[in-house]
């Protein structure tokens, strides 16, 4: 009998108390689409369905050190980054992820799902001057595109001019997500040069915390996999519609979406 490796992913991000955000929605989803995840805690938060209580982020040496340890012996097939908190561990990460062969996906996350701040005012320059140019894909929501750029969507068309001011600071692809504009949701991905879009039905289903970690992490999983960055983008969309149709109730607040909704009867 022959055992085989599956493909590695590395998530580095923050902790959710609650189970459905963070390191514990991106190892699900890793899980659920069949790579081995791997995780480096950059930051600890006390959260549940009706949102961040409060978060610390850990020190500058322990996420180093954790980064050394997987990426020195185990290796990488791809990286997502979601929650790093402050400067100083967006620059660990970013001068760690430099030396790296692999596809790196930016989810630049700045407030939960309630709208509680994950990420020091202070730090958005140092995602901006030192992430962002280490990216294979970066995955912002519109209120990220904002911070980053200062361009406001306000309707679909604005999402190519979104898009090139996100390609300006260094990454190779952006994934501008439209889920937070009026009518069907449609994600724009582009390089600059080719141009795609996605689309997907609205489902009626307020439970959705984790769907951003959820898609950058379903990304990566799929470059990790062998697919091209539209392809890539285009299933872990299919994946993350699925969860957020199935997306379940927890708590007295917002729920999450399922990542095991291909395996539910």
């Amino acid at each position: 009998m022959t055992v085989v490796t599956p493909p590695l992913v590395l998530t580095v991000a923050g902790s959710d108390s609650g189970g459905g955000a963070g390191i514990q929605a991106d190892l699900k989803t890793m899980l659920a689409l069949g790579v081995h995840g791997m995780s480096v805690i950059a930051a600890v938060t006390a959260q549940n369905s009706l949102g961040v209580q409060g978060y610390w982020e850990l020190p500058g040496e322990a996420v180093k050190a954790q980064l050394d340890s997987v990426l020195g012996d185990i290796g990488v097939h791809a990286v997502k980054t979601g929650m790093l908190a402050s400067p100083e561990l967006v620059e660990i990460v970013a001068r760690s992820l430099a030396t790296v062969d692999a596809p790196v996906i930016v989810d630049p996350v700045g407030v939960s799902k309630h709208g509680d701040s994950l990420l020091a005012p202070e730090a958005v320059a140092t995602i901006k001057t030192r992430l962002l140019p280490v990216a294979t894909v970066v995955t912002p929501n519109l209120w990220e595109v904002a911070q980053l750029t200062g361009v406001k969507v306000q309707d679909e068309r604005d999402m190519r001019r979104a898009a090139d001011a996100i390609l300006a600071l260094g990454p190779r692809w952006a994934l501008i997500k439209g889920g937070h504009l009026p009518g069907a949701p449609v994600d724009l991905l582009t390089d600059g040069t080719a141009l795609h879009t996605f689309g997907a039905p609205r489902h009626n289903n307020r439970h959705t915390h984790g769907t951003g970690c959820t898609l950058a992490s379903a990304i990566a999983s799929h470059l990790a996999l062998g697919h091209e960055v539209p392809e890539a983008v285009r299933l872990a969309k299919e994946y993350v519609t699925g969860a957020i149709a199935q997306g379940f109730p927890l708590g007295s607040g917002i729920g999450p979406v399922d990542h095991a909704w291909r395996w539910r009867p």
